[in-house]
């Protein structure tokens, strides 16, 4: 059984995988100012919660964007099995052909998504992931990640919209009932849901035209579920993306 970790910058996702099952996934706020042994309570409380003990836990790996909360979960990872814990970066096996300036500077979230989508749906692809941030990484006809955008997320942007004027509240992301908002909150699901579908129809639409074929679109993320029907373009949602790329990366570098 891997122990399968991905830190994001608001939510830690965590599952247990055997034999390419998936057998459970559960979620943590990310914590800048936990320490070692406060996540290792957590985690310890959280597999006996789903019922898996410890030591049956063959080994396990860890992908992050938040550098300085990697260090102390692979620390408490590693008191709570009790064995090395692996870490998706430099030095890292992952059969990924990287073409953009500088590959060390790309997320080890979107490398893991990457590695995952191209095992199970094959290229060319745009893969999207809604988290905190928005982004798209693109793999050619050839594998390549020939790199992709950047920008702000939903809750990114309601938090800055609620927080940044005097009138506009915090909401609930329900799906818009239309698109010519009547009232403030209509017009904010309006322009932050459809707004974000439109854009990533339009994304994907000026990528392929810069590619010169037409891709495969696969998302992933938190709030993948609320934004992909509202887009026009065909999307595939994989929920467990990384998750999946985790184990396989795991499996590609230990024997």
């Amino acid at each position: 059984m891997i122990l399968t970790i991905d830190i994001g910058n608001s939510n830690i996702v965590l599952g247990c995988i055997q034999d390419s099952q998936i057998l459970f996934e559960a979620r943590m706020a990310t914590d800048r100012t936990k320490t070692a042994d406060q996540y290792c309570a957590e985690l310890k409380t959280m597999l006996e919660l789903f019922e898996v003990s410890p030591a049956s836990i063959e080994g396990s790996i860890v992908s992050s964007v938040v550098p300085m909360v990697q260090q102390v979960v692979v620390q408490a990872v590693e008191r709570l099995t009790r064995k090395l814990c692996l870490t998706v970066g430099p030095g890292l096996k992952t059969g990924l052909n990287i073409k953009i300036d500088n590959p060390a500077q790309a997320g080890s979230d979107l490398i893991v998504g990457a590695v995952a989508a191209i095992e199970r749906y094959g290229a060319p692809m745009c893969l999207v992931d809604l988290g905190t941030a928005t982004t798209i990484s693109v793999i050619d006809r050839d594998g390549v990640f020939r790199g992709g955008s950047i920008a702000p997320g939903v809750m990114l942007s309601l938090n800055a919209l609620s927080g940044g004027t005097a009138q506009l509240p915090a909401i609930s992301l329900e799906r818009p009932r239309k698109v010519i908002g009547t009232n403030t909150v209509d017009s904010m699901r309006s322009g932050l849901l459809l707004g974000s579908a439109a854009m990533l129809d339009g994304m994907v639409e000026r990528i392929e035209a810069e590619l010169g074929y037409p891709t495969r679109v696969i998302a992933t993320g938190g709030l993948a579920k609320a934004i992909v029907p509202l887009c026009k373009r065909e999307m595939i949602v994989n929920d467990n993306l990384l998750l999946e790329g985790l184990e396989l990366l795991y499996r590609k570098n230990v024997r």
